[in-house]
């Protein structure tokens, strides 16, 4: 190639030839060419996931229900041949793993129409179905039209799916596809989301929510200001092509889609692929845990599962005038009794990546795990490990987790210390007070709280069924009053106090407010808005003080709460 100026001023390249108008070649990289073309035909050839498990097991252990009608095998001599497969073959196949012959099943979207796979009660292969699901695809109905080949009714035992997915974390794009359309079949069922996706998919899977469009902004704006630890602007335009820069400086005001930065990134190295992904995700975590924790995070419809369900009162609030459909607050018990885990499930999570722990003040063992990271306004990634408890988990960042009296321990302090807690916990029970705005909805929801927004679906013991929103102890009050309830609904102090203890939320008692507080590592119930004036009269209705840093805090104990609450919000 030879180089020239046009007569705009830009430097342009034309080929160069001879004096008879033949293209002049390169010597040296037609040699370079010709090298790298020798190199790739050296390579071996790379094998889909169905040759490679079929090389492994053997025709003679596996059916392949496929669309294909050839395909190579190896003999029992080890030489390669041809095979010709006529559509009566998938009949054949399908015939020899129902009836046992063959212990793995291969089948792809055209081998599966039609045809049934599950541990029919029929067949002489009841085993249960380990599906893998590989290769899943971009149409999520096909997916799960796939996995209902091994799950279907008068089988013999339920499948256990298995998604495969490797170590990339631009996989993720494929995978985020299939959970959007399974976002969108749940509006076809009704609302119920795990009846589109089976419960398989995570809402930090899908990567083209609003929660990920707006992460995706965030990290945007991160490189832009140099706070990644992953790339630079520059260096990321340059990798991926695109234009990121405005003309005066910044960022541009349109920046690419989703859909492009995460094409874009696919082309990128695995270990950068995966640095990029670990402060996207982690943006996205940050995301989806605020709004788990306000309430606000759409899961679908849920239905609440207890030993019992019954039905305290109901008061009527809102009566449509046209239909007569009547909205209520139903103030509901549950009793739910505790699911240890038991030890020989916990010893088999254990691990190199999960390791026994201990708590040396309370006696309590854990399993701690690493889990999912949080990337914070900065940039910088917070790792965190999941605490698995015999009966609940929690997530802690790393750093916090260092202060506390939690330390590793031996396989045979944790299994004891395991056990005598399963054993505590194998029979009681928890009761706890709901309130359950139910019946026709839609028109108070604006007058609802903002957060809380999920729907709750119940069975009552006397075989009632409800549809509606659990609003917080604390704010039935006022939901009474904004739709004008002359018959005042009543919260106990008791429900008052646990809802802040569980929730950790601020709530309303009288004229004071009530929140949880950590005060030498121990949560307690502080009182907060309270006027010097009244000191004493807050202490003889049951209320302590402490002073802490030169300030007198009132708590209220949490022994007692319901009577001291109920005095001092009367």
């Amino acid at each position: 190639m030879k180089t020239f100026v046009d007569d705009t001023g830009k430097t342009r390249s034309e080929p160069m030839s001879d004096e008879e108008g033949r293209p002049i070649f390169s010597q040296e990289a037609v040699e370079m060419r010709d090298n790298l073309v020798e190199r790739f035909c050296s390579l071996p050839i790379v094998g889909s996931a169905l040759d490679h498990i079929i090389g492994h097991f053997g025709t003679d252990a596996v059916a392949e229900v496929t669309g294909r009608s050839r395909r190579i095998v190896i003999d029992a001599h080890g030489r390669q041949r041809i095979e010709s497969r006529s559509p009566r073959t998938n009949l054949a196949e399908t015939d020899a793993f129902m009836r046992n012959e063959k212990k793995i099943l291969i089948f792809s979207d055209a081998g599966g129409t039609g045809r049934s796979y599950h541990a029919s009660l029929t067949a002489e292969n009841q085993s249960r179905r380990n599906h893998y699901l590989l290769e899943p695809g971009w149409r999520a109905d096909a997916a799960i039209q796939g996995l209902g080949r091994t799950h279907r009714t008068h089988q013999a035992t339920a499948p256990l799916f298995r998604p495969v997915s490797t170590d990339c974390r631009g996989e993720r794009r494929f995978i985020s596809t299939i959970a959007r359309r399974l976002d969108s079949l749940g509006a076809l069922t009704r609302g119920q989301r795990q009846t589109g996706g089976q419960g398989l998919f995570d809402p930090r899977d899908n990567l083209e929510s609003d929660y990920a469009k707006e992460s995706l902004e965030t990290w945007f704006r991160l490189l832009a200001d140099g706070k990644l630890r992953s790339t630079t602007l520059g260096e990321f335009q340059t990798l991926t092509g695109l234009e990121l820069e405005g003309e005066g400086g910044g960022l541009k005001e349109e920046l690419p889609p989703i859909q492009r930065w995460l094409n874009r990134i696919l082309a990128l190295r695995i270990a950068l692929q995966n640095a990029i992904f670990d402060e996207y995700l982690g943006l996205i975590e940050a995301r989806i845990e605020a709004a788990r924790e306000a309430g606000t995070l759409d899961l679908g419809v849920e239905s609440i599962n207890a030993e019992r369900i019954t039905i305290l009162d109901r008061t009527i609030i809102r009566r449509d005038q046209t239909s007569g459909a009547e909205t209520e607050i139903l103030r509901l018990e549950t009793e739910e009794r505790y699911k240890p885990l038991p030890l020989d499930r916990a010893l088999r999570i254990l691990g190199d990546d999960a390791r026994p722990i201990v708590n040396r003040k309370s006696g309590r063992a854990a399993i701690r795990c690493s889990t999912y990271s949080l990337t914070d306004d900065d940039g910088e990634i917070v790792r965190r490990y999941e605490l698995v408890r015999p009966t609940r988990s929690e997530r802690m960042r790393q750093d916090l987790l260092l202060e506390t009296m939690w330390e590793e321990t031996s396989e045979e302090e944790f299994s004891a210390l395991w056990q005598a807690e399963v054993e505590e916990m194998r029979d009681k029970t928890r009761t706890s007070t709901l309130y359950l705005v139910a019946g026709l909805l839609l028109p108070v929801w604006d007058r609802l709280p903002d957060d809380h927004v999920q729907v709750w679906r119940l069975n009552t013991d006397d075989g009632q069924s409800f549809l509606g929103r659990i609003v917080p102890a604390p704010l039935v009050s006022k939901l009474a009053d904004a739709f004008g309830i002359n018959a005042a609904i009543t919260v106990s102090g008791d429900d008052t106090a646990k809802h802040v203890m569980t929730s950790g939320e601020i709530s309303s008692v009288g004229a004071y407010r009530l929140k949880r507080s950590l005060v030498a590592g121990q949560q307690r119930l502080e009182l907060l808005d309270w006027p010097h004036t009244r000191l004493a009269e807050l202490k003889a209705a049951g209320c302590f003080t402490d002073i802490i840093q030169h300030r007198t805090r009132m708590f209220v104990p949490v022994a007692n709460a319901a009577a001291v609450i109920e005095r001092i919000a009367a």
